[in-house]
């Protein structure tokens, strides 16, 4: 009987003992899953702590839009502005009638152009930018902000969604692409001079280009005159002879150097357009004049932009 007790409690002992073992093989898987559980924890705490991905600042998305209405609605401004100068029979009728000018002056002045200066054109070029002046720049650019204003169109132009620089620049580039048509039109008499239908001789063509380049700089600068002009007044007239008289000046004051001595000489000589234009006749390139011309164009055109905002918030 005690044997049989004996092997009762040794039996008890050893089903304890496995017990025993079971529960602290669960406590250890039970302590394993919370160490992963901490591991994971530590883990999304760590991608918490990282700095999210930045998402590109507005301005940056809405920049290649704004870029991309700004040239589309320049581009619808500029077209309609140039047709509109064919439309009406005012460039056919300026183009046309400068075009009979300077072919008279090209075949009959002096027995012609084309025999006394056969090699560059020289000569032609020293009347052709006065002509420009005169006519030509006043007569595309009165209409420019004056007409708007007299028919009362500004102030619908103003609340359309277009920028104010929009409406300058499309203007400015409408009349610019006429003068453009004009200026390239002078090389019909050369080409049908030297080279067809008649084909008389060797001719320069250096002198004649660097020639057509600086008349569209001054030209450029010209009709950004007369466009600070034109949306001074409600008058075309008015804007007519106030760009005239301006542009007539500057370019006539070159002949009065050689009468003023000194630093007015030099004052005179430093603004005068026909000063700034003889490198180009004689075939060179003068960065000083590429300069004057280009900053006489945004000049202007700033001052334009500003009218045009300024009656924005009258």
């Amino acid at each position: 009987m005690s044997d049989k007790a004996k092997k009762e409690e040794d039996e008890k002992k050893k089903k304890l003992a496995e017990e025993g073992d079971d529960e602290e093989e669960d406590t250890t898987s039970e302590d394993g899953g919370d160490d992963d559980d901490d591991e994971s924890d530590d883990e999304s705490d760590e991608e918490a702590a990282k700095p999210a991905a930045k998402a590109p600042p507005m301005a940056a998305r809405e920049a290649p839009k704004v870029s991309a209405s700004f040239a589309r609605n320049l581009w619808t401004i500029t077209k309609r502005e140039f047709a509109g100068y064919f439309n009406s029979a005012l460039a056919y009728i300026v183009i046309s009638a400068s075009m009979v000018l300077f072919g008279l002056y090209f075949f009959f002045y002096q027995g012609g152009i084309w025999q006394v200066d056969r090699a560059s054109m020289g000569r032609m070029f020293d009347f052709v930018p006065a002509w420009i002046c005169f006519l030509t720049i006043p007569l595309f650019t009165m209409r420019a902000m004056s007409e708007e204003k007299r028919l009362g169109t500004i102030e619908l132009l103003i609340t359309l969604p277009v920028r104010d620089s929009e409406v300058v620049l499309g203007k400015y580039l409408g009349a610019l692409g006429v003068l453009l048509v004009q200026i390239a039109l002078l090389a019909i008499y050369p080409i049908a001079m030297f080279k067809f239908p008649w084909n008389m001789g060797a001719f320069d063509w250096g002198p004649f280009w660097s020639s057509m380049f600086g008349l569209f700089l001054m030209g450029a600068a010209g009709i950004a005159i007369g466009m600070l002009y034109s949306g001074m007044t409600e008058s075309q007239i008015v804007s007519y002879f106030a760009t005239a008289s301006t542009l007539l000046i500057l370019f006539f004051i070159g002949s009065l150097v050689q009468f003023v001595k000194g630093w007015p000489g030099e004052v005179i000589s430093f603004f005068s357009f026909q000063t700034r234009y003889e490198p180009f006749s004689r075939g060179l390139i003068d960065t000083r004049a590429v300069v004057y011309f280009v900053s006489v164009t945004v000049l202007c055109l700033l001052e334009s932009f500003r009218q045009l905002e300024g009656r924005r918030w009258r």
